[in-house]
């Protein structure tokens, strides 16, 4: 039977700060004889439908959370000498009210309140914490702050302020990390304002990798991150406490031993949070219809309307397979994903703005070409239309459209304007350490002479992982024996395949029948002011999901941008 539930714990989601991948740290956990976990990447949400999707797999328990930053003063206040500095605060959503609560702050944090960092403060903390448990983080929360400044009276305001908030709910968090400065005389302080106060005590470690042996790894990520070498001293360094890792349930009750109730609470922590994400069921956005017609009248109007245009006289053949299509396409509940699609479209033309033939098997649609979605007849050129739709599909159709990509925003702007700014944002995508990224970053971070690691990424194939290299390229294999690339490759594969960056899918854009938060986290683009989604498109998308169904659903629609559509 499961003893302790780690409450503390951070993915690549975090981004070049933490190693674990989803998939190691509940295979960890499994083996670890526990039954739950939480996810509490930095100021964002990236990773929770995967953590939470992946939980389920593996049959535990998903407790998902944030490590929030929480603004010194207001979110508002951006002063270069006042509000540079932020504190943690661990917040974990105990249900759908607590999961929803959360995508709104972060969101906010990110919209309102991001300086160097997304943060929070206590106004939206106190209208958004219905459903949320909170610990009062690592040494860079604000309460552990105050105790290393000797600030006990401010420490114990602050308490209260968070008791005020989240009432039971709100736990004072110790950690074991003797090694770290400051670690073992803030616990002293937290146990004594526990003991004064009431609050009930959390034992947590700090998880920024599966292994132990990860350390090293994980101190190369974070000299990436902050473009330094290893051997430079005063940089962002994890190392000299090397135990940021998965611990067992017997290293935590023997590192608390003398504290048994912060281990139970971890326990009544994870008996409390029982979050259900709904997904697998298509959202489709409110198209606006004609009063007293349906979805599926009002396409089949439109198409039989638009037949003559394309079809001057049209014989029994073509309205057969009209008939046909529209039967699938209105019978699998997909009339209004096409009234959407075909509205955009022909805005666009009207616009002067070229649109592509079409993209993919949606060539073989009839319906699309009549509807002027698509410039190909499919009777013409036998494009069957299982190709694009099969009837026994479970999933929605996907098309793709090409736009001149001089005047694509255009068209992205006539959509976000038709449904509303809150329900339209382009996708967020994640860039990956690949091999030999991995080969030449870990290269730099030794110090080597950017040649040598140069050398050895260019012996690596492309699209192959570095293990599958060193089986198939003997001089790379050579060079492994060595013990300085060794010791490189070592690195390299650890940080291989971790979520180096954000950006913006070059294409995909999301469109919700109701506010976006309440199914997807929101941010602003790294550089620049569009509105992006925290989740990608495998989170969203039933077309992309990695599992079949298990997305949350949102209707995303990919605007791809050609250059020789603008063309003359």
């Amino acid at each position: 039977m499961a003893k302790f539930t780690h409450l503390h714990v951070h993915s690549e989601y975090s981004l070049l700060d933490g190693l674990a991948k989803i998939d190691k740290l509940f295979a960890k956990a499994l083996e670890l004889g526990m039954d739950s976990l939480a996810l509490t990447d930095h100021g964002a949400m990236y990773g929770a439908v995967k953590f939470y999707l992946t939980a389920k797999e593996f049959g535990l328990k998903p407790i998902v959370g944030m490590e929030a930053y929480m603004a010194t003063r207001s979110r508002f206040d951006k002063q270069v000498d006042m509000d540079s500095d932020r504190y943690h605060l661990i917040l974990l959503a105990k249900n759908e009210a607590g999961y929803r609560n959360l995508i709104k702050l972060t969101t906010l944090a990110h919209l309102e309140g991001f300086y160097y960092k997304p943060r929070i403060d206590m106004e939206i903390l106190h209208q958004y914490s219905e459903g949320l448990i909170a610990t009062s983080a690592c040494l860079d929360g604000e309460i552990p702050q105050l105790l290393i400044q000797n600030k006990e009276k401010q420490a114990e305001e602050k308490a209260h302020q968070f008791q005020e908030i989240f009432a039971k709910d709100f736990y004072l968090e110790i950690q074991h990390h003797p090694r770290q400065e400051g670690q073992e005389e803030v616990n002293k302080k937290i146990i004594a304002l526990s003991r004064k106060l009431g609050i009930p005590l959390v034992a947590t470690n700090d998880v920024h990798y599966v292994e132990a042996d990860d350390a090293e790894a994980q101190d190369a990520l974070l000299a990436v991150q902050t473009q330094k070498m290893i051997k430079d001293k005063n940089r962002l360094s994890m190392i000299d406490s090397p135990d940021f890792y998965l611990r067992s349930q017997e290293e935590m009750a023997d590192a608390f031993k003398d504290y048994p109730d912060a281990i139970e609470n971890t326990r009544k922590i994870s008996r409390e949070c029982n979050l259900e994400i709904p997904v697998g069921k298509w959202i489709l956005p409110n198209y606006p219809l004609p009063e007293g017609e349906t979805a599926k009248e009002h396409l089949k109007k439109l198409t039989y309307e638009r037949l003559k245009d394309r079809y001057l006289k049209p014989n029994q053949e073509i309205l057969n397979r009209l008939d046909y299509e529209l039967d699938v396409i209105c019978r699998k509940g997909f009339a209004t994903y096409f009234l959407i699609v075909q509205d955009f479209v022909n805005w666009a033309k009207q616009q002067k703005i070229r649109v592509g033939p079409g993209r993919g098997s949606v060539a073989g649609s009839l319906v699309s070409y009549v509807l002027r979605i698509t410039s190909i007849d499919p009777l013409k050129h036998q494009i069957p239309f299982e190709r694009f739709l099969n009837p026994d599909r479970p999933t929605p159709p996907d098309i793709d459209l090409d736009f001149a990509d001089d005047r694509r925003d255009e068209v992205i702007a006539y959509v976000t304007e038709k449904y509303g700014k809150d329900k339209v944002a382009q996708i967020i995508t994640f860039n990956i350490m690949k091999a030999k990224e991995s080969v030449r970053d870990i290269g730099r971070v030794l110090g080597m002479p950017y040649l040598e690691p140069d050398k050895i990424a260019r012996l690596i194939p492309f699209d192959m992982s570095i293990s599958q290299a060193l089986k198939t390229v003997p001089e790379l294999a050579s060079f492994y024996r060595q013990p300085e690339f060794k010791k490189l490759l070592d690195l390299a594969q650890k940080v291989e395949g971790v979520a180096r960056h954000a950006s913006t899918h070059a294409a995909g854009v999301v469109i919700a029948d109701k506010d976006l938060t309440e199914y997807t986290p929101l941010q602003k683009e790294t550089r620049g002011e569009r509105i992006i989604t925290q989740y990608d498109m495998y989170d969203l998308d039933l077309n992309q999901a990695v599992v079949p169904g298990q997305a949350i659903g949102l209707l995303k629609m990919d605007f791809l941008g050609l250059r020789n559509l603008s063309r003359d």
